[in-house]
């Protein structure tokens, strides 16, 4: 059975799949952040679109598989940041709920969207080539990416939240070194497991 998904994940038709949704949900993503973008000063323009860039960072790793190759920092960069701002969302929308009392179509769209941002790069975990130093890398990257949102205001703003920031990045931060360690712990730590795409 495991086998058999591995066999589906390696698959040519599955990964243009995987590559065309990831397309096209980058793509509405940062069309979504439009709003906010337009308000940012450009120096923080890079770290405010989070969960856009993180399936951005998905394509290039699609695409590397598809031509037949690895590239690990990418990997690194989106399977660490898929999973956290895909759990981080989910989050929010549920808090979103409980605080008007609501749950909207298009909350309920971000929630299963983002969930799935979560889950599908952690599928391609025995894919993956990463090593450490990109690891290390990629920790400085998304602890820095929560500096610039809780200390210099650039989060994704959800202002029926406003009052819980605070704690929303004690959250977040704890979430970023969860998802540092889960990464870790499925490449670098399971190292004997790797699969070819080839």
């Amino acid at each position: 059975m495991i086998y058999e998904l591995f066999y589906i994940l390696r698959s040519k038709p599955f990964l243009w799949s995987m590559l065309i949704i990831n397309v096209l949900g980058t793509a509405y993503g940062y069309y979504w952040y439009g709003w906010q973008l337009e308000d940012t000063e450009p120096i923080f323009l890079l770290f405010v679109p989070d969960s856009p860039t993180a399936s951005l960072f998905f394509c290039f790793v699609l695409i590397a598989f598809l031509l037949g190759k690895n590239w690990p920092l990418l990997e690194a960069l989106a399977a660490v940041t898929l999973f956290k701002y895909g759990i981080w969302a989910v989050v929010m929308n549920v808090m979103v709920m409980q605080v008007t009392g609501v749950l909207s179509p298009i909350a309920i769209m971000l929630i299963i969207s983002h969930f799935g941002m979560a889950v599908e790069g952690l599928l391609y975990s025995p894919f993956y080539r990463i090593k450490s130093w990109h690891l290390i890398v990629v920790a400085i990257w998304t602890l820095h990416n929560d500096v610039i949102d809780y200390v210099f205001g650039q989060m994704p703003r959800y202002s029926m939240l406003h009052e819980y920031t605070s704690q929303i990045g004690y959250f977040t931060f704890w979430l970023s070194l969860a998802s540092i360690l889960l990464v870790y712990l499925l490449t670098i730590r399971n190292s004997r497991f790797k699969l070819d795409l080839r």
